[in-house]
Parts: structure tokens; C-alpha cells; sequence
């Protein structure tokens, strides 16, 4: 959560895991890999989808959008390469694949690699992984 922090690319992303309750679980001892959607990539959602998505009423699907970018364990880019799908924290997989020197998982395009954080590791997205 710091090291999103610091970043100043991910306040959506920390603003949702305020609101799904998930801060206190990033911060524990882990580790995760986290494939982090950036503000632009939450932007590419239809308008109002964030906003819809931050009310109190809507937390359990916020969690469960949210737990689909953690996989437990740290992954660091040179095993996401090796691997067809990986299970993540909501319990369902994501699909990886390479096509060149891009690494999708599901549609979303991994844009930066092996940020280390103190509890594991976070891959950037461009776009936001709903599961299906």
C-alpha cells in the first residue's frame, strides 16, 4: 500500500481498497503480487462505474474486483511469463499470456514489472481485470 502510495499513479486503486476494507489486509505480512490497475486504467471504465462501485451497498463486489488483481505468493515477472493462468485471492484464475514481449493477464497489458514492496511485489495494468 505504501509503495502504491508513494507511486501517486494508483489512488483510485487505494481509494477502493479504503472502501472495500482491504488496506489492513495489502499491509499484512503476505506476500502478494498484485497486478495494480492505474487511475487511467480505472478511467477506461464506463462513467460512473468507480463511483457506483464505492458505495457501501456495492462493497462485496468491490472486494471481489479487487481480489482479482492479488495472487498470494510473490510472483516476479520472470515466473508470470512461464505460467498459463494463476489462481488469485477471490479464489478464481486469470488467464497470462506473452504475445512478444507483452504479458497480458486476462485482456489487461502488464506495463511495468517487479515493483518490490515490503510484503511482495506489484505488476502495473492498463486496465482494470473484472472477473467473469
Amino acid at each position: 500500500v505504501a509503495t502504491a502510495q508513494a507511486a501517486g499513479t494508483f489512488e483510485t486503486l487505494l481509494a477502493a481498497a479504503q472502501a472495500a476494507d482491504l488496506v489492513s489486509v495489502l499491509q499484512s505480512e503476505g506476500p502478494f503480487t498484485v497486478f495494480a490497475p492505474t487511475d487511467e486504467a480505472f478511467a477506461k471504465l464506463p462513467a460512473g462505474t468507480v463511483e457506483n462501485l464505492l458505495k457501501p451497498e456495492n462493497k462485496d463486489q468491490l472486494v471481489e474486483i479487487l481480489t482479482y488483481h492479488v495472487v498470494p505468493g510473490k510472483v516476479k515477472a520472470a515466473d508470470v511469463v512461464k505460467l498459463d493462468s494463476a489462481e488469485t485471492a477471490n479464489g478464481s484464475d486469470v488467464r497470462i499470456r506473452v504475445a512478444g514481449d507483452t504479458v497480458y493477464v486476462n485482456d489487461a497489458r502488464v506495463v511495468a514489472t517487479d515493483i518490490g514492496a515490503s510484503n511482495g511485489v506489484i505488476h502495473v495494468v492498463d486496465t482494470v481485470i473484472l472477473p467473469n
